[in-house]
């Protein structure tokens, strides 16, 4: 009996500790409740209207159905009555956003009210106002609009420079039309640069966000906004749990200029840039895969007046730290515009810094546009066949000189290093190619089992791949 209740003494020991680590654990995660009651009035649900002028159109040209007949009625429920004047309609979308300032100021995604005609800004106690565009850009995808009120609920703005991830964040906008919901997870990454947004670091989360989250802000646990919530990763049209919202540091930047001058504009080097690989690192004389590779610079373009060359490896840009290829076009497009910056590269295996003075981001910037195919030279330790230019290849693929177009590409180090037959080759082991004759002369010379940087031109960009010869015992 005495040995039962030293046992039932442990055993309600453990039970208090169990209990006591899941309340401990328990109190530790992080309570929304207050500030969504303190920060919901400062988000608004954005509607838009556009007027389009009518599609019902008429049929298609070459194509005459007999009055009469039985497909008659068919096609004019689809196409409309021949002659008939299209019919105009409303389109409408839903979204979020939230008030800036207490005078009246609103922010939201510049996809969210992209050519509304209309736009009507309501409030968590249901009043509604129509918001006029003071400036939109496309490229953050920010907008600014303001609203005629005075003493409107403001949110409080973060430093979203100090995100960590792992931190938790709160959303509040309207999924589906579902007024003021609120979504919760961690932040998942810093810096992510997406295909379309080059110039946006994003902040990644984990956090739901649906179609009508759009504009809405992104909390952190002091109930401060640090980003606008833009996108979703998504193969299903639905939330994967990846989303991606635009820190306030850079919202802010494009605030500033619209306020200031009307609309955006960024710093433009002017260079196509790839990531580098552990092999092209080891080609250029690099102890790690690391910075922006220059790929092509673009003709009359400030990288072009600097003196920069394909090839070139971007460390560092005005001082900031270039770890990977998506890391420079933010740095660089929030450059103050006619600024000399000093930028360190890697040349020939050697540090070099070249100073550049950064331009205006064109409006419609041409990144890629190099074209990437006669005597045929084959080079068999290469397994590669190539070809000399003729006048009209050049003209196709917008090359004024040198290059040798690859004809054919057989199994062996061309291959493996994931050069194509259609390729056209522009340099390689950093030295300009002019024909196929001084191809074959550079490609005898090359040493084996060291990664050789080859420089290619393709489809409508220009790479860089690395190429090693393997030793014949």
């Amino acid at each position: 009996m005495k040995q039962f209740k030293v046992w039932s003494g442990f055993t309600i020991f453990w039970v208090w500790l169990l209990l006591s680590l899941n309340t401990y654990a328990g109190n530790n995660l992080p309570d929304f409740t207050e500030l969504v009651a303190e920060q919901g009035a400062a988000v608004v649900n954005i509607s838009t209207t556009k007027n389009n002028k009518g599609q019902r159109p008429n049929l298609p040209p070459g194509i005459d159905i007999p009055e009469g007949t039985p497909f008659d009625e068919l096609f004019k429920h689809f196409f409309g009555a021949p002659g008939q004047r299209p019919q105009p309609y409303e389109s409408h979308s839903l979204g979020s956003g939230f008030v800036l300032s207490s005078d009246g100021y609103i922010l939201t995604n510049h996809h969210v009210i992209k050519d509304a005609d209309e736009i009507i800004v309501r409030f968590s106690d249901r009043s509604e106002l129509e918001a006029k565009v003071l400036g939109s850009d496309e490229r953050s995808d920010v907008a600014l609009l303001k609203v005629e009120a005075i003493g409107l609920k403001a949110v409080k703005l973060g430093d979203s420079t100090k995100l960590k991830v792992g931190e938790w964040v709160l959303a509040i906008g309207s999924p589906f039309g579902f007024d003021y919901s609120a979504t919760a997870g961690i932040v998942s990454a810093l810096g992510r640069s997406l295909p379309s947004d080059s110039y946006v670091p994003f902040i990644q989360t984990d956090v739901a966000i649906n179609p009508g989250n759009s504009g809405g802000p992104l909390f952190n646990l002091n109930g401060e906004v640090i980003g606008i919530n833009s996108q979703i990763y998504s193969r299903t049209g639905g939330f994967m749990g990846l989303s991606f919202a635009i820190p306030m540091d850079v919202v802010m930047n494009v605030v500033a200029q619209i306020k200031s001058q009307g609309y955006v504009s960024r710093g433009w080097l002017g260079v196509v840039i790839q990531d580098v690989t552990r092999e092209l690192a080891e080609s250029f004389g690099l102890d790690k895969p690391h910075g922006a590779l220059i790929s092509r610079v673009l003709d009359d373009s400030p990288a072009a007046k600097a003196g920069f060359e394909p090839g070139d490896v971007i460390l560092k840009f005005n001082g900031k730290k270039i770890a990977t290829s998506s890391d420079l076009p933010p740095i660089v497009g929030r450059t103050e515009i006619g600024k000399s910056v000093p930028v360190v590269i890697m040349r020939n295996n050697k540090r070099k810094t070249v100073n550049v003075k950064v331009e205006q981001l064109p409006e419609t910037e041409d990144l890629a546009k190099a074209k990437g195919e006669s005597g045929r030279l084959v080079d068999e330790r290469l397994a590669i066949e190539v070809a000399d230019l003729d006048d009209r290849q050049r003209e196709q693929y917008g090359i004024e000189k040198g290059g040798v177009a690859v004809v054919k590409v057989e199994q062996g180090s061309a291959g493996a290093a994931g050069i194509r037959r259609g390729d056209v080759i522009l340099s390689i082991d950093n030295q300009k190619i002019s024909d196929a004759k001084q191809f074959l002369d550079i490609a005898k010379e090359l040493p084996e089992n060291k990664a050789i940087p080859v420089l290619v031109q393709r489809g409508e960009g220009a790479i860089f791949l690395a190429l090693r010869i393997e030793k014949n015992d």
